[in-house]
C-alpha cells in the first residue's frame, strides 16, 4: 500500500528522480523545493503518469516554511512516512578564502536543514510505528574534499546524524539511512561545478566506466523505502560506481 513522502530539494537533478520514482511505487509525493515553479513541473509530471503529489515552497532552513508544508503535505494525502532529505548546496572555494558566512550558510542549510525536516516528519512515523527516512550525504564527505572542506564537512556530519538516528528511531520501525552520491551529472551541482574535461576523465577512470545519473540515487533511495527493507539501518550506501570502495 503507498504511502505519503517528502521529498526535499525535489525541483531538480537526484530530488525529481527521487520523487519520479517513489510516485511510480505507488506513494503520494510532496515535492518541495525553493524552486516552486520547479515542483510544479515535477507534481505535473507525476499525475500525468497517474500518480499524486503536492507542489510545496519552503526553505528546509526555516523552521516555520517547512512546518507549513508539512502540514500542506498532511491535509493534502495524510501523515508524512516516508522523508527523503535531498535539498543541500555547494560551493567550490579555497580553504583559505572560506570566510564566517560561508561556513555558517553550507551548515545552515546541508545539516541544520536536514535535522529541522527530519523533527518535523518524525511524529508522524512515531505515530505509525513505521518511517522510512533517506539522507542524501555526498562521497565527498567520506574522501574529504579539497575545494569543498566547508561542504564536506557539513555532509559528514549527516553521515554521523543518520547513525545516531538509526539506533534511536529503530525501536519505533523507523529506518535511518544515507546515500552518498559521487559524481552524478544532471543536477544543479554538477553543472555549476563540473566540466566536460572532468566528465570524460571520470568516464576514463571509475571503476564502472561512467558517471551517474539521478536515477542511479533514486533506485537506491526506492529500495531502502522498502518494506522489505526494514533489516537495514544505519547503513550508508554508497551509489557512486566504485569511487569509493569498503
Amino acid at each position: 500500500m503507498g504511502k505519503v513522502a517528502l521529498v526535499t530539494g525535489a525541483a531538480a537533478g537526484i530530488g525529481r528522480a527521487c520523487a519520479l520514482r517513489l510516485a511510480k511505487d505507488g506513494h503520494a509525493v510532496g515535492v518541495l523545493d525553493l524552486d516552486l515553479a520547479g515542483c510544479e513541473k515535477v507534481v505535473a509530471g507525476i499525475e500525468a503518469a497517474g500518480g499524486k503529489a503536492i507542489a510545496l515552497g519552503a526553505s528546509i532552513a526555516n523552521r516555520t516554511q517547512v512546518q507549513t508544508a508539512v502540514d500542506q503535505l498532511r491535509a493534502a494525502f495524510g501523515p508524512v512516512t516516508i522523508l527523503v532529505n535531498n535539498a543541500g548546496i555547494s560551493i567550490y572555494v579555497d580553504f583559505e578564502d572560506l570566510t564566517d558566512e560561508m561556513w555558517d550558510q553550507m551548515f545552515e542549510i546541508n545539516t541544520k536543514g536536514t535535522f529541522i525536516v527530519t523533527q518535523i516528519c518524525l511524529r508522524d512515523m512515531k505515530a505509525a510505528g513505521w518511517g522510512r527516512i533517506v539522507n542524501i550525504s555526498s562521497s565527498s564527505a567520506q574522501t574529504g574534499s579539497i575545494p569543498q572542506v566547508h561542504y564536506s564537512a557539513s555532509k559528514g556530519a549527516v553521515i554521523t546524524m543518520t547513525r545516531s538516528l538509526a539506533q534511536a528511531l529503530g525501536p519505533m520501525g523507523i529506518t535511518v539511512n544515507n546515500i552518498p552520491p559521487g559524481s552524478v551529472m544532471g543536477t544543479i551541482m554538477s553543472e555549476a561545478n563540473v566540466d566536460r574535461g572532468t566528465v570524460e576523465t571520470l568516464n576514463e577512470t571509475l571503476p564502472v566506466r561512467r558517471v551517474g545519473v539521478p536515477d542511479d540515487i533514486a533506485n537506491a533511495c526506492a529500495w531502502l523505502c522498502l518494506e522489505e527493507s526494514s533489516y537495514v539501518t544505519g547503513q550508508t550506501i554508497g551509489v557512486n560506481g566504485g569511487r569509493v570502495v569498503s
